[in-house]
C-alpha cells in the first residue's frame, strides 16, 4: 500500500512540475520574463531539475540582461548536458555581457594530449562505450570459440585483443573525466563588484577585482572565505557571500 502511495506521490509531482514548467514557458513566449523565472524556480524548489530548466532560466535572465544568473545557470544546463552545442551557443553570448576577460592559459604536453582525448566525452559517455566494447569482445570470443579455421581464428583473436585494449581505454579515460569532475570546484562570481584579497581577511591588500559573471574555481576553504583560481592561474582570497558554487 506504501509503495502504490509513493508511486502516487511522484507521478503527482512529476505532473505539477510538468504544468510549472509548461507555465513558464507560456511566460516566455509572451516576453513575461520574470514570470517564468518565478515558474521555473519553483521547480527547482521542489527538487526538480534538468537541462531544459536551467537552459530556459539562462534564457530568461539573459533576457534581462542579469549577467551572472545568466552564466550560473548555463552553466548548471552543460553540468547535465556537457554537449550541447546550443547550450555553448547561448553560454558564450552571456559571457560577453561579462565585464572580466579572463585568458585562458593552455596547457602543454602530455597532459594536454590526455586531456583533450578523455575531455572528448562526458564520463558517463565512456562508460557506455566501455560497454559497447565489452559486448563486441563477446562476439567476437564467440567467433573463436566456434571457428572452424587457423586463420578465422587469428582474425576473431586479434580483434579481441583491440577490443580488450579499447575498453581498458575507456575505462580508464572515464575514469579520469569522473575524477576530474569530482576536484573541479567552479563558481560564478554573483557581486556585482568584488576585491579578493592576498590573505583571507578584510585587511589584508587587494590581489585584484573581479566582476558579476566570472567563472572561478575553489581550491580551499577557510571560515567565510574561499580561495580561488581564475583561467589564467590567478589565485586569491574571496569572501564565500561573493560567489555562487555550481555544484
Amino acid at each position: 500500500m506504501k509503495n502504490i502511495l509513493y508511486l502516487f506521490l511522484f507521478i503527482f509531482q512529476i505532473s505539477i512540475a510538468q504544468t510549472a514548467f509548461e507555465k513558464g514557458n507560456a511566460f516566455y513566449q509572451k516576453e513575461k520574463y520574470q514570470e517564468a523565472i518565478t515558474s521555473y524556480e519553483s521547480i527547482l524548489k521542489s527538487g526538480k531539475q534538468s537541462s531544459d530548466l536551467y537552459f530556459n532560466l539562462g534564457n530568461c535572465y539573459y533576457k534581462l540582461h542579469q549577467v551572472a544568473p545568466a552564466i550560473y545557470n548555463y552553466e548548471k544546463a552543460l553540468l547535465i548536458n556537457p554537449n550541447d552545442k546550443d547550450l555553448k551557443t547561448n553560454l558564450g553570448f552571456a559571457q560577453k555581457m561579462a565585464i572580466d576577460d579572463i585568458k585562458v592559459i593552455p596547457k602543454v604536453g602530455f597532459h594536454k594530449i590526455i586531456k583533450d582525448f578523455t575531455s572528448s566525452f562526458h564520463y558517463d559517455t565512456w562508460a557506455w562505450i566501455a560497454v559497447s566494447f565489452a559486448f563486441l569482445f563477446l562476439l567476437f570470443f564467440i567467433g573463436y570459440y566456434f571457428s572452424q579455421t587457423t586463420l578465422l581464428k587469428r582474425i576473431f583473436f586479434s580483434g579481441m585483443f583491440i577490443l580488450l585494449l579499447a575498453i581498458s581505454v575507456s575505462v580508464s579515460s572515464g575514469i579520469y573525466e569522473k575524477m576530474q569532475y569530482e576536484n573541479e570546484k567552479p563558481a560564478i562570481v554573483f557581486s556585482e563588484i568584488v576585491s579578493v584579497k592576498s590573505e583571507p581577511k578584510n585587511s589584508s591588500p587587494d590581489a585584484f577585482v573581479l566582476h558579476e559573471g566570472t567563472k572561478v574555481y575553489i581550491l580551499e576553504s577557510i571560515a567565510n572565505w574561499k580561495k580561488i583560481e581564475l583561467t589564467d592561474e590567478t589565485t586569491g582570497w574571496i569572501e564565500t557571500s561573493a560567489i555562487k558554487e555550481l555544484k
